[in-house]
């Protein structure tokens, strides 16, 4: 692998069990079950059959969609949702402005109360994506989150953090990448929402 590329496939996770305009980001969600077989069908037709490496996140949400496509993979705790802290499961209008408008004007760098800041996403993101380079595999499945997702897309494009929130990721988006390994270049091969 040291002189050739990797195919990494970056796969949000499908529509989760909860109500619109609600904060969630490492609540642990079901999935929702009414779409979940639809959706996997059209995940699974993105995707090609020889992927040799599956990774996911340890929600729920995640990694129920990833034991549907692979008997083996491995759980990566960096590939969880950004912390909401104190706002996990809190309506977003019900949240105070307080500590809502700082935290919009500076989402990157602001933390919600006990939560996490999305740099500090981004870090740990980098940090699973220079992990991954250093594997011997050609072809790798990554099922996580859509911040996850946005934040690899800015390091390996070259977007700021804050305008990786101008990328819409629907639920179940395969999102494919072509990249070496020391991280030095990296090619959009193409973003597959489901229909």
């Amino acid at each position: 692998m040291q002189f050739g590329y990797m195919q990494v496939y970056l796969v949000r996770h499908t529509t989760p069990d909860i109500a619109k305009a609600i904060c969630y980001g490492q609540s642990d969600l079901e999935i929702n079950t009414q779409v979940f077989e639809k959706e996997l069908k059209q995940i699974r037709s993105k995707l090609p059959l020889d992927i040799e490496k599956f990774y996911t996140s340890p929600l729920k949400r995640c990694e129920k969609l990833c034991e549907s496509l692979s008997l083996e993979y491995e759980i990566d705790p960096r590939l969880m949702e950004l912390n909401f802290g104190e706002w996990e499961l809190k309506e977003w209008e019900t949240i105070p402005k307080i500590e809502l408008n700082p935290w919009i004007e500076d989402y990157v760098n602001l933390s919600p109360p006990k939560g996490e800041s999305y740099q500090t996403l981004h870090n740990r993101c980098i940090d699973f994506l220079e992990n991954l380079t250093q594997t011997p595999y050609k072809k790798v499945a990554v099922i996580t989150h859509a911040g996850n997702i946005r934040s690899m897309i800015s390091h390996l494009l070259g977007i700021s953090l804050e305008n990786s929130f101008r990328i819409q990721l629907s639920y179940g988006m395969v999102v494919e990448f072509k990249l070496n390994k020391e991280l030095s270049w990296s090619k959009l091969i193409s973003m597959q929402p489901l229909q």
